[in-house]
């Protein structure tokens, strides 16, 4: 009785239309059960860590909000979460604290197993986070199990920007869709994130989730701009190439991924702007499956 009357007061207020109501973030109810063929278990996943090196620095808290969704993007609700604080092997530095409020005494002497993770993620059929580059590559080093699922990215599979949001961080985007939350805690972070996808995008009036996935369903072509001439690096890195350092098994230089339909007309911006030789541009083929992954 009490939130209804609480909703009335939000929808009064925001139908003079001089103010913007807030709703703090919060699970969704799981409150139509469909047969299981029509329905897929997702995951979103964030991840607290000491830094920023997938290599060297470690996880400290584990969240991961499972929810139920239809093969069209719907969500149907969430289910119960996993949160976990981990101690490290070496201090949590002070900015990790302050960005995130977490403590050396708060993790100390906790542990998380892949064992556990492992049996968490059973039945997932995909995993999703709001930065998969980064956090696909601190999942997989902790259990090799997400090395084998499909991961889509929340951050770059919605067309956020076209859909005339602004800024593409999960506090930024949630405001915008009129939701708040505590952020930079992981499971927050991982209900921001569900309840976004659950949001009708203004334009099109699709759930997020059902642009998620049919960006994440596209194959797609990674792109090598090899031996591109030093003075061609601010020229590609506006066009959204990235740097590899080389030290995995792929070349140093800059690269970028593209769907099938846009490959020929990448290659022809390498050859005409960037001087490279098209027949000679390594390109390969990656899906969900190994996209975000220190393998692609």
């Amino acid at each position: 009785m009490k939130q209804n009357r609480l909703e009335e007061l939000a929808h009064t207020l925001e139908a003079e239309g001089t103010y913007k109501v807030l709703r703090r973030i919060a699970p969704i109810p799981l409150n139509r059960h469909l047969p299981h063929d029509q329905t897929r278990l997702g995951i979103f996943l964030d991840l607290e860590t000491t830094g920023l090196d997938p290599q060297h620095d470690e996880i400290i808290e584990f969240g991961m909000v499972p929810f139920a969704y239809t093969l069209n993007g719907t969500i149907l609700g969430t289910l119960p979460t996993f949160s976990r604080l981990r101690e490290p092997n070496q201090p949590i530095p002070p900015d990790i604290t302050t960005l995130t409020g977490i403590t050396q005494e708060m993790v100390a002497g906790k542990t998380v197993s892949p064992d556990d993770v492992a049996q968490f993620t059973a039945q997932a059929s995909l995993i999703v986070a709001h930065n998969a580059r980064f956090d696909r590559l601190f999942a997989e080093n902790f259990w090799d199990g997400f090395s084998k699922l499909p991961w889509a990215c929340s951050m770059e599979d919605v067309p956020w920007q076209a859909e005339g949001f602004e800024g593409r961080s999960l506090g930024y985007l949630a405001m915008q869709a009129g939701w708040f939350f505590d952020g930079h805690r992981a499971t927050d972070d991982c209900l921001a994130g569900v309840t976004l996808l659950n949001t009708r995008l203004p334009k099109t009036q699709a759930p997020a989730l059902s642009a998620l996935l049919r960006e994440a369903r596209k194959p797609r072509w990674q792109i090598w701009a090899e031996n591109a001439p030093f003075e061609y690096k601010d020229k590609l890195k506006a066009r959204g190439y990235r740097w590899n350092d080389g030290s995995n098994s792929h070349p140093k230089a800059w690269f970028t991924e593209v769907p099938l339909e846009q490959k020929d007309e990448e290659l022809h911006f390498l050859k005409t702007a960037i001087g490279l030789d098209a027949a000679a541009i390594p390109t390969r083929e990656i899906t969900a499956w190994d996209r975000f992954s220190a393998r692609a």
